[in-house]
């Protein structure tokens, strides 16, 4: 001890002496000594200035590329509630039992229970996973932190880290004073991928750089740490030896959605972090209905326009898709200068969203505009009368998009399974163009491309992944789909031929239904499902035959037409 004392001392009597020499020195050596001390001096401190001038640069480089991207929400700020969230209410069943626990937080840990700490939400784009858990924040009344996956990977190594555990310290901080605290984490596959099949340390370096397994690695560790004490107050009476009682985890919720489950690691799925998982799809018929009655009743009206009408219309919307229509068809009717929006503004609406913006080629020649007022009456015709359970929706030789024509089904009701009679209905409908063209203008056209592929495609599947051949053999067992086509290839040449054969029949027998609407095509250039169904009942009456043995029906009075030349031209582009 005191050998340590007289080593400091010595320490302090050095330094005292050599300051002692040093004003010594510059008091002898006059005005020269002090313009140089002067000058070593200012060197030295413009030394100082320009490293600290770097380092303040730095940091600010750093701030402004490391800084996070978090949106802290208090409890009532958003205001949403369980009225505002339609369409799933089974989901909303499941995410009340979730808000019980974090409004009773206390009492349920008194019973023994430990409070939950994972939700994975699952599903399609826009059908509300970001919004229910808005919703599970304001209804439980605690904070929310919204915050992005990806925003937490960052070009310099370890910010990502810091990122998650800032985020979660000041959950923790708030859990509490509020009770509870929930942060939602948004596209968790960008960081939560499986480290087994590479996905975590994907491109080497260059993942790692941003993060990688190492940023899932702190996800893990923060949503489920071992109980400490991380007041200051508290961490010193501890080891002092005055507090015993155990330390308690903060209520903190992660709430997490993703499009692709099935590619998260397996340990972000096991108990005590997403241990439950909620899948939010699409809304049914009935949760269709409620959700346009939710947005349609903030906007003014045709009597035309009702929920149950466009629930029908739109199968397999998701909440943002009809969010979106019933917005566009207000725009729609804006424009035209009308006070209230119609159903024809919103068909206007739903036609635009899948289709694309109307692009007619106004240069067209009159063979080209008859070739595809054909091609689309083939289609028209086996949609019709093949296609059991939908409604020609609509049929138009206007351009949209990439194609020069379409024609476009609903379905009258929702059907979750397909019978394999069904799906040679669907190749049948693919290739009626092709038959039309045979048939009718005896050439063929470079418009079935995308026709060919979808036949094919549903031959395949068909044939190779469920089992309605004579095989029961399935590719997707080998993990290749492209391999299986290629050793099916022969079997679904001869499967597209004979249905080939078969829509041949069809628009054999039905030549006048052909003709017709490909005349009106030509003069209208639209055609709705209801004006085909006109033109069928003024052919034929009322005997529509649905989906049976082709069997032609007699007209009801003589059609003249003109038929088409078999001198047309190619198109370039996919009808």
């Amino acid at each position: 001890m005191r050998r340590y004392q007289w080593i400091k001392w010595r320490k302090f009597i050095l330094w005292l002496t050599a300051v002692v020499l040093l004003g010594v020195l510059l008091w002898v050596g006059g005005p020269t000594y002090w313009g140089i001390a002067l000058s070593l001096a200012s060197l030295l401190m413009q030394l100082v200035f320009a490293m600290a001038f770097m380092i303040i640069q730095f940091v600010a480089l750093f701030w402004f590329l490391a800084r996070g991207r978090t949106y802290w929400i208090l409890p009532g700020e958003t205001g949403s509630t369980w009225d505002d969230y339609r369409g799933n209410p089974e989901i909303v069943e499941n995410a009340k039992r979730i808000v019980t626990l974090l409004r009773g937080v206390k009492d349920f840990k008194e019973m023994g229970g430990e409070a939950v700490r994972g939700l994975l939400l699952c599903g399609p784009p826009g059908t509300g996973k970001s919004y229910l858990a808005q919703v599970i924040a304001n209804e439980a009344q605690v904070p929310f932190a919204y915050a992005s996956a990806p925003s937490f990977q960052n070009m310099f190594f370890g910010v990502g880290n810091l990122k998650v555990m800032g985020i979660y310290k000041k959950s923790r901080k708030l859990a509490k004073v509020y009770g509870a605290c929930i942060i939602f984490i948004d596209e968790i596959d960008a960081i939560g991928m499986s480290r087994q099949g590479g996905g975590g340390m994907a491109m080497g370096g260059m993942m790692g750089m941003g993060g990688g397994s190492g940023l899932l690695n702190e996800l893990l560790l923060q949503m489920d740490p071992p109980n400490i004490d991380n007041s200051k107050f508290v961490k010193l009476l501890r080891s002092l030896g005055l507090r015993r009682k155990k330390a308690e985890r903060p209520a903190v919720l992660t709430i997490a959605a993703t499009n692709l489950p099935d590619v998260l690691d397996s340990a972000l799925l096991r108990p005590g972090r997403f241990d439950r998982q909620l899948w939010v799809d699409v809304p049914d018929y009935d949760g269709r209905v409620d959700i346009f009655q939710y947005y349609l009743k903030k906007v003014k009206l045709d009597p035309s326009l009702t929920a149950e009408k466009a629930g029908m219309d739109s199968i397999g919307y998701s909440p943002a898709q009809i969010k979106h229509i019933v917005n566009e068809a207000v725009v729609i009717a804006h424009q035209r200068g009308a006070a209230a929006a119609s159903y024809e503004d919103f068909r206007a609406a739903m036609e635009t969203y899948e289709w694309g913006l109307k692009q007619p080629y106004r240069s067209m020649q009159d063979d080209e505009k008859r070739s595809i007022a054909y091609h689309e009456a083939g289609h028209a015709v086996a949609q019709f009368l093949l296609k059991p359970h939908s409604r020609v929706w609509k049929v138009t030789i206007i351009r949209r998009g990439g194609a020069l024509g379409l024609s476009a089904t609903k379905e009258t009701h929702e059907r979750h399974l397909k019978t394999d009679s069904e799906m040679l209905v669907s190749i049948q409908v693919s290739l009626a163009a092709r038959a039309v063209e045979d048939e009718f203008l005896h050439t063929k056209l470079n418009g079935v491309t995308s026709d060919l592929q979808r036949a094919t495609e549903v031959a395949g599947a068909y044939l190779g992944m469920m089992g309605m051949g004579n095989e029961l053999f399935s590719f997707l067992a080998v993990g290749s789909r492209v391999d299986g086509l290629k050793s099916l290839r022969p079997q679904i040449n001869e499967l597209l031929n004979q249905q080939m054969q078969e829509v041949k029949k069809l628009v054999l027998a039905y030549p006048e239904f052909v003709h017709t609407i490909a005349e009106e095509l030509l003069k209208r250039e639209d055609l709705t499902g209801e004006e085909i169904e006109e033109i069928f009942e003024n052919l034929y009456g009322d005997t529509k035959p649905r989906a049976v043995a082709v069997k032609p029906i007699p007209l009801k009075k003589p059609v003249a037409l003109d038929k088409p030349s078999p001198d047309v031209v190619d198109t370039d582009e996919n009808m």
